[in-house]
């Protein structure tokens, strides 16, 4: 049964930085995409980042475009997040989620901020404060 684990999340200074993992269980093969999405407390879910597993194209949203990069390592089925500069607004759940199979093209899951993505992980929670 295909799954994603997320770790990495915990406590980040404003400035500061943090990496979230996402290990993905099967082959990658299996995955078209996968994204990181966060939710802050009262607010709705939002696409962070994502990457074609493949070809490696990237999306990122404004608000953390310069500030966050994802890649993925094929090898271990895992996608990482790096958050530099962080600021208190990034502090929220953030689920890392995946296309298996490629349903829409990569114009489509970027434009529609990592949309399209099926598979879900439990989440890790990233608080930032000095």
């Amino acid at each position: 049964q295909s799954q994603l684990v997320e770790s990495g999340g915990g406590l980040g200074q404003p400035g500061g930085s943090l990496t979230l993992s996402c290990a993905a269980s099967g082959p990658t093969t299996d995955y078209y995409a996968i994204g990181w999405f966060r939710q802050a407390p009262g607010k709705e879910r939002e696409g962070v980042s994502c990457i074609n597993f493949g070809d490696g194209y990237t999306y990122y949203a404004p608000s953390v475009k310069g500030r966050f990069t994802i890649s993925r390592d094929n090898a271990k089925n895992t996608v990482y997040l790096v958050m530099n500069n962080l600021k208190p607004e990034d502090a929220g759940d953030y689920f890392c989620a995946a296309a298996q199979g490629r349903r829409v093209s990569w114009a489509v899951v970027a434009s529609t901020q990592c949309g399209n993505l099926e598979l879900w992980g439990q989440g890790t929670l990233v608080t930032v404060s000095s």
